[in-house]
């Protein structure tokens, strides 16, 4: 009996919690505040899709101009009309155009990009690269040296043949003058290979030697020596001569 008299007052409260909590989840106020709070959430979405819209241009395109072979200049004054950057990249050389004249561009003419996109572009450089040359002098074969000088980018002209071991490269040359390792020379000059003739090895020694008919007639070559008359000159012989002198004393 004491038990259920307990358990009134707590099925009493529980009932109310239950009646207050249904009656706040259906009332007015409480639905106009989450529709408020989805409202702003909705627009604040809403105002960063159109700040990022704007700010990357979206659904905005642009053809690139074709600025190819036009002065840098000129080529400035294109994109900018058309709301476009130029930024220079790398430069190149072509003998047939003049300075400045773009070469390259990315992206390439006629792409759809954006407002304020960046243009890569190559220029042509007022003067022709230059190159150093390698250490392949005496150090390689000329297959080796022409090989590797065309991969370098130089012009290989005719070859020069010299007297020494057959096919081994003893320099380089260029309008008419010798080159060395490290030199810097330009793309546009023509390089010379000297190569040996195979005449000659170069682990060959030469050794001077006298002639033998010489020795053979005459004997000792330092005791004798052969005019142009044909005669043989004999040195004289100063042991068979004897000075004769007076010895003159003085006064004692």
């Amino acid at each position: 009996m004491w038990r259920m008299q307990a358990s009134f007052p707590f099925e009493t409260t529980t009932r109310m919690k239950t009646k207050d909590f249904f009656r706040k989840f259906f009332s007015l106020r409480l639905w106009l505040n989450l529709a408020a709070m989805l409202l702003v959430v909705v627009l604040l979405c809403l105002g960063v899709k159109i700040g990022i819209d704007m700010y990357t241009h979206h659904g905005e395109v642009i053809n690139v101009p074709d600025i190819r072979h036009k002065q840098f200049s000129d080529a400035e004054h294109i994109l900018e009309a058309s709301n476009l950057k130029i930024v220079v990249s790398d430069t190149g050389y072509v003998k047939t155009l003049s300075p400045d004249c773009i070469l390259e561009q990315s992206p390439e003419p006629g792409k759809g990009v954006k407002s304020g996109r960046v243009i890569y572009v190559v220029i042509n450089s007022s003067h022709s690269p230059m190159l150093t040359i390698p250490d392949i002098v005496d150090n390689c074969s000329y297959r080796e040296a022409r090989a590797k000088l065309m991969a370098m980018g130089f012009k290989v002209g005719p070859t020069e043949y010299i007297p020494g071991e057959k096919d081994w490269v003893y320099g380089l040359k260029s309008h008419g003058r010798m080159l060395r390792t490290g030199q810097k020379v330009s793309v546009d000059d023509m390089v010379i290979i000297q190569v040996g003739d195979g005449m000659r090895d170069m682990n060959d020694s030469i050794v001077y030697t006298e002639p033998d008919d010489y020795f053979d007639e005459y004997g000792d070559s330092s005791a004798a020596s052969m005019p142009a008359n044909g005669e043989l000159y004999t040195a004289p012989d100063h042991e068979s001569e004897v000075d004769e002198f007076e010895v003159v004393t003085g006064p004692e």
